[in-house]
């Protein structure tokens, strides 16, 4: 489907989407594991993480509900040229659960580039961890050369402004109050999660077959449990936390970059008051999962940030 021009998103909604047919049964058994040629795993600092490729160093943190998964399009082509680090939130695929807010999160991908002796990294996000990629620069300067968020901007008090019943037409972003719940998130969805991701593919995506029934079986997995649920559920609990760490971050000053897809309209509003040297890039064809609806056009747009 087409997303309205004005967005979920617009006001820092963050979702991630997959789409599948099928039961929920026999999906979770048939549930196919992550392998990216040319790539290996690894654990360091809690977190677990999957790299490939030589050069400067550049971080890729997912979003909700999905894994390092969704840089699969992106990774070896960024591999050519860079040293890429695709990491797990914390609780998600083996990575040591954290608090949910975004400066701590930051702080645990901080500690991975310290235990791997990276030095000062580029990082580039995706919905919730485009936040995460956000707090990381406001945070940790020292240690990042540059910042790309994809989609979706670092929460502020425009949160508070996201109405309870949207007009007719227009799609809502009812997980943003559904996930403040506590106890009932993870009764309705722990072994149930390829119904939620359904309908978020069917609501974002504007490509449906761009997250194919392997990426979603590996999506819905990862977040099928009771505390794995929970975890989701704490990014947004903490956003409270977040609007008010915002307030605190001064300007950044490396280069930042925003990828806004049709879902995102205001992205760069958002951003071009928080950094000295912003530039955006418009895809207009896409829906929120630029990674993997449009992702010669992410590859693009991050090699002409970095070089």
């Amino acid at each position: 489907m087409r997303l309205d021009r004005r967005g979920l998103l617009g006001l820092g909604v963050s979702t991630a989407a997959l789409a599948a047919t099928g039961g929920v049964t026999e999906a979770a058994a048939a549930t196919p594991r992550a392998v990216l040629p040319g790539f290996r795993e690894g654990h360091a600092a809690g977190l677990h993480y999957v790299t490939g490729g030589t050069g400067a160093p550049l971080v890729l943190i997912p979003g909700w509900p999905q894994t390092w998964w969704e840089f699969h399009k992106i990774m070896p082509a960024l591999a050519r040229r860079y040293r890429v680090i695709a990491v797990d939130l914390p609780g998600i695929g083996g990575s040591r659960p954290a608090a949910g807010d975004k400066k701590s999160i930051a702080r645990a991908v901080h500690g991975l580039v310290q235990a791997l002796g990276l030095g000062p990294v580029h990082v580039a996000g995706h919905d919730i961890g485009a936040m995460v990629a956000f707090s990381f620069a406001a945070n940790h300067p020292a240690a990042t050369r540059t910042v790309t968020i994809m989609d979706v901007a670092h929460p502020d008090e425009h949160l508070y402004e996201v109405p309870l019943l949207a007009p007719p037409g227009q799609p809502h972003p009812w997980w943003f109050a559904f996930n403040q719940l506590r106890g009932l998130p993870e009764q309705l969805l722990a072994g149930r999660s390829r119904y939620l991701v359904d309908h978020l593919c069917e609501l974002l995506l504007v490509d449906q077959s761009a997250i194919g029934n392997r990426d979603r079986a590996l999506y819905a997995a990862a977040y099928a449990t009771l505390d794995t649920i929970r975890v989701g559920n704490s990014w947004y609990q903490s956003l409270h936390q977040d609007i008010e760490d915002q307030k605190a971050y001064g300007t950044i000053t490396v280069p930042m970059l925003g990828i806004a897809s049709l879902a995102s309209p205001y992205l760069e509003y958002q951003l071009k008051g928080r950094g000295t040297d912003v530039r955006i890039v418009d895809v207009p064809t896409s829906g929120h999962f630029l990674p993997e609806e449009q992702p010669d056009v992410v590859v693009e747009a991050i090699t002409a940030l970095i070089g």
